[in-house]
């Protein structure tokens, strides 16, 4: 299996060395320090694994259904701890789609599906969202897409990268979709918990006998480096092949991210940090929507949930160029161009990450580099 890199990627790995003063679309929320965990810790804890199931330690596992709302729908060991949310997706569509398989995936969207969809050698249909009718996904785009052979369709709710939020009607326009034509249902919820307009969507894995629920700490909390994620699913085969297939690969879970993950899920941590989470990221919104408004030639559908969304920039500036100038002298600011999503008009704006990336200098800068640009 060949896996070819995405725009995304590749545009991290050239520019990681650049070392910018400012951020502009910072992805995540701000970052805990080690120490706000440390009173927690047991120095004896031996630096293996968990001693206790190959799935996740168990009451990280309870803490995941808890805080996915599915307690009494789902059980713990429909739970699997894993590497982040990437190796809950790449773990569920290794297994389930083969040379030749039929996937839907969504676009703009996270383009892990594509890739993985691509080097396997399946047959890919994508569905457009519409950015006229803010990023939403069409039931009836969707149902096209769909036929009776689709083994998998691949979504993200919130949206990664619009930050468009399928309501609880929606999701079930989807899941009849799905059932009817006997697909499995992958959604990834990595930014779930971080709602600016109504309330969290439930999760897929309640849903849906085929529906796949992957999350991580990452977004909400900020605890990327952890590579603590999961994947519920109800289906009993599927969560062991999950097991095998990752005994293959990862094998376990580091001992510090199950730890510390299930430090920050307990509900008297939980709820402060998304909290605090969900007022930086109000502000830093507000912020955005007053910069936008009062930029000529910008434009934006402002994001339902979730901390980043994507801009429309002027007509005639190419995403990569503005990016790419924006990240060298004078600018110093980083941000990424909407090509990563197949988007080259567009760049990535986003409310994470506190005051460590300076995101009003950065805001000043992409004025300055837009009204100084000649097209």
């Amino acid at each position: 299996m060949k896996v070819r890199i995405h725009k995304l990627f590749q545009y991290l790995l050239e520019t990681t060395e650049a070392e910018p003063e400012a951020i502009v679309g910072f992805s995540l929320a701000t970052p805990p320090k080690l120490g706000d965990f440390l009173a927690d810790l047991d120095p004896e804890m031996p630096l293996d694994w968990n001693n206790r199931s190959f799935r996740g330690l168990p009451e990280l596992r309870g803490h995941v259904l808890a805080q996915a709302g599915l307690e009494g729908i789902c059980a713990p060991d429909d739970v699997l701890i894993t590497a982040g949310a990437a190796e809950a997706n790449y773990l569920a569509i290794r297994q389930l789609v083969g040379p030749g398989d039929h996937m839907v995936i969504e676009s703009p969207g996270w383009p892990q599906a594509a890739v993985l969809g691509q080097a396997i050698g399946a047959h890919i249909t994508t569905v457009s969202r519409d950015e006229a009718q803010g990023w939403s996904l069409a039931p009836d785009r969707l149902a096209q897409a769909v036929t009776p052979g689709t083994r998998l369709i691949f979504l993200t709710n919130p949206n990664n990268p619009t930050g468009r939020m399928m309501t609880s009607d929606e999701l079930a326009e989807v899941v009849a979709i799905a059932r009817n034509a006997g697909a499995w249902l992958l959604v990834d919820e990595v930014y779930a918990g971080l709602e600016w307009e109504g309330v969290r969507a439930p999760s897929v894995a309640g849903l849906y006998e085929r529906g796949i629920t992957t999350g991580s700490v990452s977004k909400a909390l900020g605890l990327q480096g952890l590579r603590t994620g999961w994947l519920i699913c109800r289906d009993p085969e599927l969560v062991m092949d999950a097991v095998i297939l990752r005994e293959n690969g990862s094998e376990i879970m580091n001992i510090m991210g199950e730890v510390i993950g299930e430090l920050a899920l307990r509900p008297e941590r939980l709820a402060p940090a998304l909290a605090r989470a969900r007022a930086e990221g109000l502000a830093n919104l507000a912020r955005l929507d007053a910069f936008v408004a009062a930029t000529p030639g910008l434009d934006w559908v402002r994001p339902q949930a979730g901390l980043i969304g994507l801009a429309r920039l002027p007509e005639g500036i190419d995403s990569d160029d503005f990016a790419r100038r924006l990240l060298a002298p004078p600018w110093r600011t980083f941000l990424l161009p909407g090509s990563a999503y197949g988007q080259p008009g567009h760049i990535r704006l986003g409310v994470g990450g506190g005051a460590s990336v300076r995101l009003e200098d950065g805001l000043t800068r992409v004025a300055a580099l837009l009204a100084a640009w000649d097209r």
